[in-house]
């Protein structure tokens, strides 16, 4: 005989399964004891750079009741990007794999805002936000917690079936569901990720210094210019950075997604170093309108492109 917390928790799983997220978990909604001295050391370290907004909202991003009222369930999920397509032109500037498609934010979106809908129609009256990047979440954490993964050297969540090719998301919710367990840190000896990053980023075994990341230095720095310290180290990226993923044993098992709005936008992969270097703002309001390439703004890409040199 199911309770209805078992019943409950079966209907969400399912229905995550149905809408295309290959992995759910669920964690107790209580505060991140173990995060808050990590994530306080880090900011300390200025580690952060110059996303300010970290520092931001410091007791929201490790208490989830402080962001829904009466919060009992962090549901996680993930959704697999992971795709064999590549860049045609192998001398083009290059792209992290999870901008080849449609935003993600508004692909998660659309299926977390379903998902929720079903729970309040299926289980009842049921409070809770939906978390695509876009709140102090610490997704990593929740992710690990419920057992959807470990949080390797290089930051990253780890499954151990699919490697980390995925987008982290949330539902928290005023209901309480069956929660799953931590699975172990499978990265034993390994460091190729440390050894491989070309900034040197990974400043030792599961710390980033995210002001050298170079994720971070074509996304989320604002700058006219990249710090001079990184000329020629950026290993020809223009928007993220795959190193650190592209050198893990456990993206062996990554495996092809099937979320359409996810494949290739047209033509992207077609462009080559010269169509990208004579990118106008004309084509790039085009081309990246539905795309997170459009998150540098134009001045942001063509500054990238033009360090590569």
């Amino acid at each position: 005989m199911y309770s209805s917390k078992s019943k409950n928790t079966t209907l969400i799983k399912q229905k995550a399964a149905e809408l295309g997220f290959f992995f759910c978990g669920i964690s107790k909604a209580e505060f991140l004891e173990e995060e808050a001295n990590r994530l306080e050391t880090w900011l300390k370290r200025t580690y952060n750079g110059k996303m300010g907004y970290m520092e931001n909202h410091f007791d929201k991003r490790l208490d989830p009741r402080l962001l829904v009222d009466d919060s009992k369930s962090v549901v996680s999920l993930l959704m697999n990007y992971y795709t064999e397509e590549q860049q045609l032109d192998n001398t083009a500037p290059k792209l992290s794999k999870y901008a080849f498609g449609e935003d993600y934010h508004l692909v998660i979106k659309d299926k977390l805002t379903e998902l929720f809908l079903f729970i309040q129609t299926e289980i009842g009256e049921v409070n809770g936000r939906v978390f695509v990047d876009s709140a102090p979440v610490m997704d990593k954490a929740w992710a690990k917690k419920s057992g959807l993964g470990w949080v390797g050297k290089n930051s990253n969540l780890i499954n151990p079936k699919n490697g980390s090719f995925f987008f982290i998301a949330e539902l928290i919710l005023d209901l309480d569901l069956e929660y799953d367990g931590p699975i172990k840190d499978y990265c034993g000896t390994c460091t190729r990720c440390i050894e491989a990053c070309p900034t040197e980023a990974i400043v030792e075994p599961y710390i980033v210094d995210g002001s050298k990341c170079i994720s971070y230095l074509t996304i989320e720095l604002k700058d006219a210019l990249i710090p001079e310290e990184f000329k020629g180290k950026l290993d020809n990226w223009m928007f993220g950075c795959d190193v650190c993923q592209d050198v893990c044993p456990w993206n062996r098992f990554s495996k092809q997604h099937n979320e359409p709005r996810l494949n290739p936008l047209t033509g992207i992969l077609e462009l080559s170093q010269s169509d990208w270097k004579d990118l106008t703002q004309e084509i790039f309001t085009e081309l990246f309108k539905i795309s997170p390439i459009k998150r540098t703004k134009y001045a942001g890409l063509i500054r990238n492109i033009n360090s590569l040199e």
